[in-house]
């Protein structure tokens, strides 16, 4: 649930914060008042694209945050799955909008604008003013279908993109190959001797490294073994050397070492430090042997070096890299030389492919036609429900001339809207206040199997009016029984079921005007009805009439 919306320095919108709640929440106002900028800014707190002019003049920056409370387990496991973990039940999206760029941030913490978008999905859905548009385009009408059997059909989506993506890499490689003998010959010349030259190299993993630090030891040898030697003669060899020294001192001190535990310490001290002494000159003395080498080591190992590097330019990085890059050329190699056998394979392993996507395909679409036929009947209960009274709705069924990642269905909603007239496609015979109550019965169809519980409307209202607006009206406080609804309306019928009911206008004040919200209490909700309904001049009778339209809503509601 949408618990709090808060904005900051965009358009006519100084500051302000809004809090709401369960149920049916009803925004109204004048035209012109910031309605739309209200909601407009929801979508942008969910990663949608703006420009530099949405902020307030004069302003830096924008701000929108939305703060949602998670209690639904299964909204809760799928936040999870992003790594969003909500706080004490709060999920916290946030989005600072500058000039040219902008920040998103989930629960304060730093984030791509796309998951800010996959987290919005499930916490919320908005239906904006032309969404209802989309109906209009036989394209968007499996996404929908697929939406609502989304649990039912989910795992047998994903097996029709596996063997879609198998079958199209197997196409792929049919398409790739060659009937060119003459091209495939000097291929396989080329592919040989590529082979043959990492072969004869006899590499190892590794040796590279090992040469390279060969070399540098072999290339400052004279500095090693000087360093080596003088620091021998310090401690071994030379006058006074370090090894003579802890002799005498070891000397000196075992005479006292029998009179206190503090003198024998000291004295196993000297000892042990002789001891590590000798252990590291026998060590210099090895390493200074191993720093002797001969002109001809020298030259054998930066021969193999130049060696090792010039694969290196050629065939990877790495000796590792130049390796799998053998095993790939000749795995090629193989192929080449029996040609007709690998063709004969692929083809096989094509045709198997085919029939595995064709099987899944067709398992898809079995069950596509069973849940829209579900789909089907209670869009058609929806309409009746609003003033559709002679409707049939209907989806039909074609077939793709290709294979799809979603198979080979394409679906068209066709509908009919008088007695003895055939279903038609939508786009053909609803127009725009239809296609709006044709939108809505869909959500409300929707809104009973998902898992989200925020429901946005901006202006579901369009080309409605009378008995029909009555009857969107009771439909949107249906659904508000079930899921917080927030719904920007210019119709009394629906701003009367409000559960909540906000004020949104605007305020000049010193010159500088501003949109500003507010929640109205019970008679201030009345005299907004009754705006409505009167327009400029709110008469006692409009007044009367507004109170009766409210009370008519909450029977309505109570269901008496």
């Amino acid at each position: 649930m949408l618990q709090n919306l808060h904005v900051k320095n965009l358009a006519l919108i100084d500051e302000i914060e809004v809090e709401f709640e369960d149920g049916l929440n009803i925004l109204t106002g004048e035209t012109g008042a910031g309605k739309s900028i209200i909601l407009g800014s929801v979508n942008l707190a969910l990663g949608g694209r703006y420009s530099k002019d949405i902020l307030r003049q004069g302003a830096d920056y924008g701000l929108v945050e939305l703060s949602f409370l998670v209690e639904n387990e299964q909204q809760v496991r799928k936040l999870k799955e992003l790594d969003i973990y909500p706080e004490e039940g709060v999920v916290l999206l946030s989005r600072r909008l500058m000039a040219g760029r902008s920040v998103s941030r989930i629960n304060g913490e730093t984030v791509r604008s796309g998951l800010l978008k996959e987290a919005a999905q499930i916490l919320i859905d908005i239906h904006g003013q032309h969404e209802h548009q989309s109906l209009l385009y036989k394209k968007n009408h499996l996404g929908i279908v697929d939406a609502f059997a989304r649990e039912t059909v989910a795992e047998a989506k994903k097996r029709v993109r596996d063997a879609y993506k198998e079958y199209k890499a197997c196409e792929k490689e049919l398409k790739g190959t060659s009937s060119d003998e003459a091209q495939r010959a000097k291929e396989l010349s080329f592919l040989r001797f590529e082979a043959g030259e990492i072969r004869d190299a006899d590499l190892k993993p590794g040796e590279d490294e090992d040469l390279e630090a060969l070399y540098r030891r072999m290339a400052n040898s004279k500095e090693i073994a000087e360093c080596v030697n003088e620091a021998y003669i310090y401690t071994s060899e030379g006058n006074e050397n370090a090894s003579e020294n802890l002799s005498r001192a070891i000397h000196a001190i075992s005479d006292i070492a029998k009179y206190d535990d503090t003198a024998s310490g000291l004295y196993d001290q000297l000892v042990e430090i002789d001891s590590l002494l000798n252990d590291f000159n026998r060590e210099l003395a090895a390493y200074g042997s191993e720093c002797e080498f001969s002109e001809e080591e020298f030259r054998e190992t930066e021969s193999r070096l130049n060696e090792v590097n010039h694969l290196k330019t050629k065939y990877g990085d790495t000796i590792e890299e130049i390796l799998q890059y053998c095993a790939r050329q000749e795995k090629r190699i193989r192929i080449l030389e029996d040609y007709d056998r690998y063709i004969e394979e692929l083809q096989k392993k094509a045709n198997a492919s085919e029939e595995k996507l064709k099987k899944h395909v067709k398992s898809l679409s079995a069950l596509r036609k069973k849940q829209a036929k579900v789909f089907k009947e209670a869009v058609e209960e929806g309409l009746r429900d609003l003033n559709f009274e002679n409707v049939r709705f209907g989806i039909r069924f074609a077939q793709t001339k290709d294979y799809t990642s979603e198979g080979t269905d394409e679906l068209e909603f066709m509908i009919s809207l008088n007695p003895g007239q055939p279903l038609k496609p939508l786009a053909n015979v609803a127009s725009g206040g239809e296609l709006s109550r044709i939108m809505l019965a869909i959500k409300a169809v929707m809104a009973k199997r998902d898992e989200i519980e925020t429901l946005i409307f901006d202006e579901i209202d369009v080309g409605i009016s009378g008995r029909t607006a009555q009857k969107v009206s009771e439909k949107m406080a249906v659904i508000g029984k079930g899921h917080q609804v927030i719904c920007i309306t210019h119709l009394a019928q629906i701003a009367a079921m409000a559960d909540h009911h906000f004020m949104i206008e605007k305020a000049t004040r010193q010159g500088d005007t501003r949109t500003e919200i507010r929640k109205l209490n019970e008679q201030e909700s009345v005299t907004e009805l009754a705006r409505i309904l009167g327009g400029a001049k709110i008469t006692d009778t409009v007044l009367k009439n507004a109170v009766e339209m409210k009370e008519l809503a909450r029977q309505t509601q109570a269901g008496e």
